[in-house]
């Protein structure tokens, strides 16, 4: 692909003042608060795109002056890829237009969105997207790279959920990427992240609002060992209207309890059926569960997602909870080093598992755990940053033998390359070939493609 020749002024032409930020400045600044704050990356440049074109002249821009090029979304990447040093980053922050089209159940979003936008914009029509757990996240970034949610057991993934997108490319070309046209593009964005263009708006499938029964159960940590292995088989046969969150989470004082979040997404009184057995494999310690908005279980950990904390995060696919990877949870969870560290498990069943595995390039399509292994710690504690990240690198260790080759590209840091390689699996030839042709100066750079 070659790029357009434009001189550097007539690139910048169409953006209006307010629209570059540079350092020093109060607006930059707060661009600059991602989540992850142990990132201490300093862009040249940020740029505030209004549409597509001025994404388009800020490619041009940054090719014309060979600087780096990142995309800032929600600022959740905890490796920090949506900044870097010295370049430009393209913030999305003006890019949040959101229109519902309630007759054909569908929606279209700037690429600046957050999750609980789209579920607030949805809202009055009675209709739904497929999102995370959490509100605050960007939703492109998410989508892009899998996304695993509360719905997924109903409607799968948020990449099953994507209907075509609006890109610019790498030569500053525009395209809309769809079954219909670029479907290779489609193909590859729907699990390969933003690798291949800057997604400026998105357009998602919306489904009809059901009842909603969803909160959050705590037990002890010392019944965790009892408590993992009762749930890993309970949620083998789960229904698809159960989604289900376990983990770690601090207790008031600091200390470790045992989570679970289940989410019943269809026929109230068979959904407070399935729950009352969930409550029953532990001694309670604190339960609040009833009817709720899809909105509100989004905020439910909002209050976890703290920016400016540092973190590091490990991720691993697990088939099953073995009795030795229960063991290694226990230990781990009795021996963080940081008060803040939480770990997560999603239980991937349902609607997701039967897509078939090539139609997008996510790599693993049968019933897993998705585990997140999150080290987070005050930025005034950075004397024992190695501490909390060995925390995490050592549970992933232990779980690797039993995990399935690979993990979540969403969570993969980019230096994790023995599961990058493994996590498109029989995809990544082909994955690799549609970033070539789209990109091939690799200007984006986005969830890793080995």
């Amino acid at each position: 692909m070659s790029y357009k020749k434009q001189s550097s002024v007539d690139m910048m032409f169409p953006l209006k003042k307010e629209q570059v930020l540079l350092p020093g400045e109060s607006e930059y600044n707060k661009e600059m608060q991602i989540w992850n704050g142990a990132v201490k990356y300093q862009p040249a440049m940020i740029i505030r795109p209004y549409n597509a074109k001025d994404v388009q002249s800020t490619i041009w821009l940054a090719a014309e002056k060979k600087m780096p090029l990142s995309v800032l979304g929600g600022g959740h990447d905890w490796a920090g890829r949506c900044l870097n040093d010295k370049g430009i980053v393209i913030s999305m922050s003006k890019m949040n237009d959101i229109k519902i089209d309630p007759l054909q159940r569908v929606a279209r979003v700037g690429g600046g969105i957050k999750a609980k936008e789209l579920i607030t914009a949805a809202a009055p029509y009675k209709q739904v997207a497929v999102t995370g757990t959490i509100g605050c996240v960007g939703f492109a970034g998410f989508t892009l790279g899998g996304g695993y949610g509360p719905l997924s057991p109903s409607y799968g993934l948020a990449i099953d959920n994507l209907l075509g997108a609006e890109l610019v490319l790498a030569d500053g070309s525009i395209v809309y990427a769809s079954e219909a046209t670029y479907p290779d593009l489609f193909w590859a964005i729907r699990g390969g992240g933003g690798n291949f263009g800057v997604v400026t708006s998105l357009t998602v499938r919306l489904h009809d609002e059901k009842p909603i029964l969803s909160g959050l159960i705590c037990y002890p940590w010392s019944e965790a060992t009892t408590i993992l292995k009762q749930y890993a088989e309970f949620m083998k046969s789960a229904p698809d209207q159960l989604s289900s969150l376990i983990g770690l989470l601090p207790a008031p004082d600091g200390t470790p309890m045992l989570f679970i979040s289940p989410t019943w997404y269809g026929e109230p009184s068979e959904g407070q059926r399935v729950i009352n057995l969930l409550k029953g494999i532990g001694t309670i310690i604190f339960e609040q569960v009833g009817p709720m908005k899809y909105g509100d279980v989004l905020a439910m950990f909002d209050q976890h997602v703290v920016i400016g904390r540092h973190t590091s995060m490990q991720t691993r696919w697990l088939g099953d909870f073995s009795e030795d990877v229960i063991e290694e949870i226990v230990i781990a969870g009795s021996e963080r080093t940081s008060p803040f560290s939480t770990l997560n498990f999603h239980y991937f069943h349902g609607a997701s598992t039967r897509v078939p595995l090539t139609s997008t390039p996510f790599g693993l399509r049968k019933p897993h755990f998705m585990v997140e292994i999150l080290a987070v710690w005050e930025p005034d504690d950075v004397a024992n940053g190695q501490r909390h990240i060995q925390w995490a690198r050592k549970l992933s260790q232990k779980m690797a033998k039993e995990a399935f080759p690979g993990g979540y590209p969403n969570m993969l840091g980019p230096e994790e390359y023995d599961q990058i390689d493994e996590a498109y699996g029989v995809n990544l030839q082909r994955l690799r070939e549609v970033k070539q042709q789209y990109d091939p100066g690799r200007t984006f750079n986005g969830i890793a493609i080995p």
